[in-house]
């Protein structure tokens, strides 16, 4: 069965045959890496080299395209077809049998094949499909069908304050959008300029707005950009949005990860500064493709890993856990929630209690899982015929909390995307104690507004985020301060990590770390400063 983040349930059509393999071909290099890094308008847009140099990002050989004489080469192979390509992992992912992907191994330009049945590569234990099953002038709205859900998170105190997602980017990875670029509820959001486009990428057309198999995305885009006077108001009805269809609801096979890295890239290169997907990974037709439990890491799904790398070029992914916490078999989060860059929304009925269907967090994961909630049982949406609709399902509570973190962010345009993430976490109801139903809570958008404008306040501070970390710690350097060295201390004193840090070199990798309590010192001739770290 075919499963969405949504109350609609669609039934498998035709699916690929299962004598066809699919996998990820990774290769060798890339052409005019220099000249390219040189010359970065050549490879991103200046709205994209802004948000990165506004938040200290390094442009770097991931930025460069796939080499596309390498593509044309796979193309012409025997029995291949190039379903995606992968900037980021300077990868393609191609679909055909197994001797003729193994084939692509002799290419001089390949470097290695990864098949998406690890069967072929390592031994496996198939997993049954389980993706989430349920799914300038003082603003003054009447929120109607959506005043509990903003309520619930606090973000009409935004709202009022004129905070309603004007200059942010969100970047919608989604099912379908039929009608979005015609109907009523989204007429304030063309008006203004604010609908960017977007492109399909199962298709492989830029008519994202033709009806595709059903409308999940346009009901995901409603809770966040949404307008109808009186009646109903999203949570970021000023942010400007692309939408980019990346699932095929009469399938459900590995490209569609490729599909989503290749979306993300695409809104990392037009300078997106929050991608929302109400999409997961688990289980596939073909069970040899399907994942364990085990495997919802954070390390292992090509979508977490890609999602991993997004958040490292500064966007801030938020996605929901799933709908699998009603499940009979695995509970869990699937992929991308898993990820540690990623923002993971489990879902609340309307008096913030645990919705039965939410995905849960586990040990397996390397950080709190779900991190926190929002409304996501009985959450208002409006459907592609311009009806406002009740639905259930982390689908609704992610796009919820995406918009009212676009608000929150142009309220401290200064922070970066793991700040973001940091105050909105403090800012939960349980942080405290956090859990593997609710994690953190359900957020006060205005007490994390407060956390992040005293943060900024202190700008002659260090700060480490985030914290606890599972793989990259960041540290924000005060401007007075060229260079720090930073000395990680274990629980015995012993120094395990000493590095140089500058205004071009601010993170470092802690992945190899055990889990534990560390101490953290920065220090130069004139200051010297200590903090606490928890490896997550």
């Amino acid at each position: 069965m075919k499963h969405l983040f949504v109350v609609f349930i669609f039934f498998a059509g035709s699916f690929p045959a299962l004598s066809q393999q699919d996998a990820w071909v990774y290769l060798s290099d890339k052409e005019n890496v220099s000249a390219s890094l040189a010359n970065p308008t050549t490879i991103l847009t200046q709205k994209a080299l802004n948000r990165k140099n506004r938040h200290n990002v390094a442009i770097d050989e991931r930025d460069v395209p796939v080499n596309e004489n390498y593509i044309s080469q796979l193309k012409s192979q025997t029995g291949i077809t190039v379903m995606a390509k992968s900037k980021w992992f300077n990868a393609v992912h191609v679909r055909g049998s197994e001797t003729d992907i193994n084939a692509l191994k002799n290419l001089s330009f390949v470097s290695r094949v990864d098949f998406a049945d690890k069967s072929l590569n390592t031994s496996r234990v198939s997993q049954p499909n389980d993706k989430f099953v349920i799914e300038d002038i003082q603003v003054d709205f009447a929120y109607g069908s959506t005043q509990n859900q903003v309520e619930m998170i606090n973000v009409n105190s935004l709202h009022i304050d004129d905070f309603t997602g004007e200059g942010i980017t969100i970047a919608v990875l989604d099912a379908g959008f039929p009608n979005v670029n015609t109907m009523g509820a989204f007429q304030r959001l063309r008006n203004n300029g604010d609908l960017l486009g977007g492109y399909d990428f199962v298709d492989r057309t830029p008519n994202v707005y033709a009806f595709s198999g059903n409308s999940h995305g346009t009901n995901v885009l409603s809770t966040m950009a949404g307008f109808i006077q009186d009646q109903y108001v999203g949570t970021a009805p000023d942010a400007s949005y692309y939408v980019f269809r990346t699932e095929d609801v009469f399938s459900e096979t590995p490209v569609e990860e490729s599909y989503w890295v290749e979306a993300a890239e695409r809104a990392d290169s037009l300078g997106v500064d929050i991608i929302n997907t109400s999409l997961g990974y688990f289980g596939y037709d073909n069970p040899n493709y399907s994942y364990t439990a085990a495997n919802m890491n954070g390390q292992t799904a090509f979508i977490s890993k890609g999602a991993n790398i997004a958040s490292e070029k500064g966007i801030l992914v938020v996605t929901s856990a799933g709908n699998a916490g009603n499940s009979s078999s695995y509970k869990g989060v699937g992929a991308p929630a898993d990820a540690a860059g990623v923002l993971s929304i489990g879902a609340v009925d309307a008096n913030g209690q645990y919705a039965f269907f939410s995905s849960r967090g586990s040990e397996i994961q390397p950080t709190q899982k779900p991190d926190v909630v929002a409304k996501g049982l009985a959450a208002a949406v409006i459907t592609s015929g311009n009806a406002i609709a009740s639905a259930n399902g982390t689908s609704f509570s992610s796009p919820i909390m995406a918009g009212g973190i676009a608000s929150l962010w142009q309220a401290l345009p200064d922070a970066s995307n793991f700040e973001i993430m940091d105050v909105v976490r403090r800012s939960a109801s349980q942080y405290e104690t956090p859990d593997y139903f609710l994690g953190y809570g359900i957020p006060d958008l205005a007490l994390a507004f407060e956390l992040g404008f005293e943060a900024e306040e202190e700008v002659f501070e260090f700060k480490l985020f985030p914290n606890p970390v599972w793989q990259d710690l960041f540290i924000h350097i005060p401007s007075t301060i060229e260079e720090i060295k930073l000395i990680i201390y274990d629980v015995l004193g012993k120094a395990i990590i000493q590095q140089q840090l500058s205004k071009s070199k601010t993170s470092i990798d802690v992945s190899e770390l055990s889990s534990g309590w560390y101490m953290v010192r920065l220090q130069n001739k004139n200051t010297s400063k200590t903090y606490k770290l928890i490896k997550s």
